[in-house]
Order: structure tokens, then C-alpha cells, then sequence
């Protein structure tokens, strides 16, 4: 898909290191206007993806257009219409919130900047601050000056990398409703996150691992589509009650999720919560309770990550 709708672009995008290979034939599509998640774990080639699409990087293969535009060979022009917040992004210490402000825009050409800067500052409720060295902010006033200063040239696509990682639970709350605020204005919005519960705030979310895709839909529809049944149970002891549902042809698999237990059921048993619930407890196990839950994308994407490495498997042998 390809068009004035379409800000960004990959098709068939293969890249590597050395003898690595960090993207397999990666193909999808970002519309305008929409917030797009890219969920995967570490390693997953979430920030190789957001830094071939800004042209940081050259794919050894397929095709990347960004904002329209080959980010390779239009490098300058694209990076007046993109905002990029990576995982490192380098404030400056020894300036003040103000001054770091200032700075960006300078380097962007931004002319009569004063203006843009004050509505921002309001944005992120930080006029109070304005004057203070980002060496004395907190991890979330510094991760909000960081998207004040991508944001002071008016950008058409903000591709951010994990913005929220390390930022505490009421920082992450705020951080995301200015992104959605942003969105409502019509900003497009690109991300990558190892957040589950982030993926829901998305439009669409594509699911990444080991440079694949494996899933890219919304996520409704990613449960949509999802046909096998869960039982969430705390019993103990957990490890045992793991090893035993493990072993049963019932199970399909078990994941711990704190100090609760989710486990597919295989797509051809009928079998429900109480049986199994039988024979933990006639094994000598304690069960405190079960109930059977709709798939969370995690669910989701733990199982599509399964599926891949043993389809990877089946064609090894």
C-alpha cells in the first residue's frame, strides 16, 4: 500500500549485521493519523526497524519509503518532517529546560521558535520549570523536555524508541496521555515498547520477534482471531502445579504471570476449569482459584512466538 495516506512504508525489508540477520522480509504499513505500536521483546529488531525508517540505517533488501520519502537518499529533507525520541536521547545537563529547547530548534532552523516553545512547555506542564538545568529534573520531567525538543520543529511522524522505559507508573501515565493528546491533533505516532498494556493504547500494533512478523492487526482484532481457550489459576506450589499441567494432553502450554498461572488449552479438548482443577488437588496440590479468561495479547504474542519457532524447527529437520 502506498500513498499520500501512507507515512510510512516497508516491504519485503531484509537487514542485517555482519552474519546477523536483525529484519526477515519485514513488510507493513502506517497510516496517517494513527498511533502504531511495534511490540516485541529485546532483541527483537523493534529499534533496527524505527532506525531504518528514519535512514540511519540501509536495508540490505526490500523497499522503506518514510513521510514519502527514500530516508537514505532524502535524509535532510525527511528530518524536518520526522521527530525521533530514541532510547538515549541526549539532553544536556548543564543547560536549562529553556536553553535545551532553544538548542533543538536551532539545530532544526526553526525561525521564530519563542511561541512554540511556551505552548509546548504548557503542553507538558512544565512552565514552572523552565529555568531549571535538566541535570536537576526527575526521570519523567526529563523524558518530557526529550519530547518537547523533538517536537519544537512540528513534525509530521514522531517515531519514539521505548519512551517510557525506566519512567515511573505515574510519569508513564502522563507521558501517554500527551501522546494522545498529540494523536488527537493529528500527529502520527510510531513506537516500540516492550509493554504489553501500552499495546492496547495503539491503533494497530504489529508483533515483532527475532525480526519476523508475526502478527499486525489491532489489537481487538488480535483476539479476536484467536481461537484457543485459557484458564487463569493460582495454585501452589507453582512450580509443581506448572509441571504437572505441562505434562497433561489437555494443555497446549503454561506461562506464569506473577503468581498466577495461564494455560492454553489444546484446540481439540473440550476439557474446562473444573477437571483440571480435580486433578491438581488430587495430586495433593493446593488450588485457590480458577476462571477462564480471554487471551491478553500477551497471551497472544507468546503463543505466535511459539507457533514461529516451531514452524523454524519443522523446517530444520
Amino acid at each position: 500500500m502506498t500513498g499520500p495516506d501512507v507515512m510510512l512504508h516497508f516491504e519485503g525489508v531484509v537487514h542485517r549485521y555482519g552474519h546477523s540477520v536483525a529484519l526477515r522480509c519485514l513488510s507493513l504499513d502506517v497510516c496517517r493519523g494513527e498511533m502504531f505500536g511495534l511490540i516485541g521483546p529485546d532483541g527483537a529488531g523493534k529499534t533496527t526497524t524505527l532506525r531504518v525508517a528514519l535512514g540511519l540505517l540501509r536495508p540490505d533488501a526490500g523497499a522503506v519509503t518514510t513521510c514519502g520519502l527514500d530516508p537514505v537518499r532524502h535524509s535532510r529533507e525527511l528530518s524536518g518532517r520526522v521527530g525521533y525520541l530514541s532510547q538515549r536521547f541526549s539532553l544536556y545537563g548543564d543547560l536549562s529546560v529553556d536553553e535545551n529547547i532553544a538548542f533543538f530548534a536551532e539545530i532544526h532552523g526553526v525561525r521564530g521558535w519563542q511561541p512554540r516553545r511556551t505552548e509546548l512547555l504548557e503542553m507538558v506542564r512544565m512552565i514552572p520549570f523552565r529555568t531549571r538545568l535538566a541535570e536537576r529534573l526527575s526521570g519523567g520531567m526529563k523524558q518530557k523536555l526529550a519530547l518537547a525538543c523533538t517536537l519544537i520543529h512540528t513534525p509530521e511522524l514522531l517515531i519514539l524508541d521505548e519512551p517510557t522505559t525506566g519512567v515511573d507508573p505515574v510519569s508513564r501515565r502522563d507521558f501517554w496521555k500527551l501522546l494522545a493528546r498529540l494523536q488527537r491533533e493529528g500527529l502520527t505516532i510510531v513506537m516500540s515498547t516492550p509493554y504489553l498494556d501500552e499495546a492496547e493504547r495503539c491503533q494497530r500494533v504489529a508483533l515483532i520477534d527475532c525480526g519476523r512478523l508475526l502478527g499486525l492487526a489491532a489489537p481487538e482484532e488480535l483476539r479476536a482471531g484467536w481461537s484457543q481457550r485459557i484458564l487463569e489459576l493460582i495454585a501452589r506450589p507453582k512450580l509443581k502445579v506448572a509441571e504437572l499441567l505441562r505434562a497433561r494432553p489437555e494443555v497446549a502450554d503454561v506461562e506464569t504471570f506473577g503468581e498466577r498461572l495461564h494455560v492454553t488449552l489444546a484446540a481439540e479438548t473440550a476439557v474446562d476449569a473444573e477437571p483440571l482443577a480435580t486433578i491438581l488437588a488430587e495430586a495433593g496440590l493446593e488450588v485457590e482459584s480458577t476462571r477462564m479468561i480471554r487471551p491478553s495479547l500477551e497471551d497472544i504474542f507468546i503463543a505466535r512466538i511459539r507457533e514461529a519457532e516451531a514452524e523454524t524447527v519443522e523446517v530444520g529437520r
